[in-house]
């Protein structure tokens, strides 16, 4: 390509900024995002602390190191771990002192250079037991893991199943047991497992280092499916717990464990040892570029973007979503597709660490646009900002299905209010539209990853692949609201209809008792679509600072790579 050509192409699809980070909406919006960011940061800290200094000095106290200290000695120096599911469990299981972190730690990381899914047992909350957002929170770093054939690495330091809460870890599809099944699974489908007994592995926990390619195990741990007080009152034998399941009984007798390593940091020199002897797989088909970090940067500094937003929750965010754009993508070069079709929704095809990807992101500008159809067909409409029109919804569809044909990824950028109603929208087929969107989203065979920025409500979230429609990942940024509707929207509707069942029982509100109902009900509905609130539930897997989305795509789209796998795509019916 000559430099003429090759300046002309970028000078065509190279994105500009209108953003004024001085000016004073953006300066403070920045200074309400930093606010948030900190508060965040500050509770993301509380529960790296897990069970407190107490429950981490008695395991010192054993000899044996915290989690988060075994993961120091695990990764690569100077590199980044992009946790996962951090907010697990938050605000719930409070009648038993909490679950920080699930008491689990699960993410990213690199070993001896490779990209890794580490799963570690947090034995300073409550012993490393398993309450059901713990199985949840394996299964879905499990999932992540076999979806993206991702190497995965376990550091076991559990006591087995939460007995109080046994009934909701047990049973089910989604619980316990099915951790092992998925061991079992990854291992046929080629990915390596390493499992490291840390300390106890009791119970049904003790099938998971067992059902893995290799098992090391420290001296002073115990690995046994019933310990020496159960196994007395079973069957009235008297046996110490090292003879009945220590590191020197599993190394010599059974033969169960391969390595028998004195302590955690022996341990942990051998198992990044032996993940460095790994050999690399085919890597994914998808087109990836050598990138230079310094002269495939966006042009724009990844801080402008604290400025775009006001994080209130009732706050209507009017900003060009090709900001965000131009803050993400190498050299802020986007080749968009249908740019004068279909406005609310942005699609087009960019490159973010070399990897090829196609956006599909909610424009929150209006937009002007020619009426196709309809009522006033041929008449020129607003069109709201955040809200997929009929003709947004078809260019996506049939974005999403050339992306999937040319087998590029797809990243989703999330601000989106829903679909458009009313007599013209119906007239004009946005069911049909949506359902051909959807539909696109359901069947689509290549990775797919979502960020949600602002709003995510109601139809709007499913079609823009919501947790429900299989992305690899989902991450939010602090300013994130994620539900069926806005709580202004819920709470407009239900203190109503509220209001009216209390008339009808003979009791009439005054002014005053409306709005008190109204705000109760705006109270539950935002702090329910505040994103820790989804995190905690794993609907999301990570918070992130807006001004780290390139790095954390990054990372996603490297661990996308690693699966070489794709489905054939058949998109199947679709409406017309």
């Amino acid at each position: 390509m000559t430099e003429e050509i090759k300046h002309e192409r970028q000078s065509r699809s190279q994105l500009n900024t209108r953003l004024d980070a001085g000016s004073v909406r953006a300066r403070e919006n920045e200074a309400s995002v930093r606010e948030l960011l900190t508060s965040l940061h500050n509770q993301e800290g509380e529960i790296r602390q897990g069970g407190g200094d107490k429950a981490a000095e008695a395991q010192r106290a054993k000899g044996r190191l915290t989690v988060r200290e075994r993961l120091d000695l695990l990764l690569d120096r100077n590199t980044e771990f992009l946790e996962l599911g951090l907010w697990a469990a938050h605000g719930m299981y409070a009648d038993y002192g909490g679950a920080p972190g699930a008491g689990v730690v699960t993410g990213l990381g690199r070993i001896c250079g490779r990209l890794c899914m580490v799963i570690a047992n947090d034995a300073t909350v409550k012993a490393g037991a398993f309450f059901p957002m713990t199985a949840k929170k394996v299964l879905r770093a499990q999932t992540i893991a076999m979806e993206n054939r991702i190497p995965t690495v376990y550091l076991v330091d559990s006591a087995g199943v939460f007995l109080p809460l046994q009934e909701d870890v047990f049973p089910d599809t989604d619980d316990f047991g099915r951790v092992f099944r998925n061991n079992a699974v990854m291992s046929s489908l080629g990915i390596p497992q390493i499992t490291a007994i840390m300390g106890m592995c009791v119970a049904g926990g003790a099938y998971l280092p067992v059902m893995t390619d290799t098992v090391l195990m420290t001296e002073g741990s115990g690995l046994f499916l019933a310990g020496p007080s159960l196994v007395q009152a079973a069957i009235g034998q008297k046996t110490e717990a090292e003879e009945l399941g220590g590191a020197a009984m599993h190394a010599e007798i059974s033969g169960t464990v391969d390595f028998k390593e004195p302590d955690d940091a022996a341990c942990l020199a051998r198992l990044r040892s032996l993940v460095g002897m790994m050999g690399q797989r085919t890597a994914g088909p998808f087109s990836a570029t050598a990138f230079d970090t310094e002269k495939d940067a966006p042009l724009f500094a990844a801080e402008d973007l604290y400025g775009l937003l006001n994080p209130a929750p009732a706050a209507s965010n009017i900003y060009d979503m090709r900001e965000v754009i131009a803050r993400i993508v190498d050299r802020s070069e986007f080749e968009e597709y249908k740019a004068e079709f279909g406005r609310t929704l942005l699609c087009g095809y960019a490159r973010i660490g070399g990897h090829a990807v196609g956006i599909v992101a909610n424009q929150k500008i209006n937009q002007t646009q020619t009426v196709a159809m309809g009522p006033m067909a041929g008449s020129k409409r607003i069109e709201v900002g955040g809200v997929i029109y009929t003709e947004a919804a078809q260019k996506a569809a049939r974005f999403i299905m050339d992306c999937n044909q040319n087998l590029v990824p797809l990243v989703f950028l999330h601000d989106v209010n829903g679909f458009m109603v009313g007599k013209d929208a119906e007239w004009s087929g946005i069911i049909r539209a949506g359902a051909k969107m959807v539909s696109a989203v359901s069947t689509s065979i290549v990775p797919k990853i979502t960020v949600i920025i602002g709003g995510s409500f109601g139809a709007g979230h499913y079609a823009m692949c919501g947790k429900a429609y299989d992305p690899r990942f989902v991450f939010a940024w602090p300013t994130a609201r994620y539900a069926v509707m806005s709580g202004a929207s819920a709470a407009g509707t239900l203190a109503e209809v509220r209001a009216r069942q209390l008339e009808r029982g003979g009791k009439r509100l005054s002014p005053d008792q409306r709005q008190a109902l109204y705000d109760e009900i705006k109270g539950t509905y935002d702090a329910q679509a505040d994103p820790r609130y989804g995190a905690a539930r794993l609907w999301i897997d990570a918070i992130i600072d807006p001004a780290q989305t390139r790095q954390v795509l990054i990372t996603a789209l490297q661990a996308c790579a690693l699966n070489p796998e794709v489905a054939k795509f058949n998109p199947g019916v679709l409406q017309t």
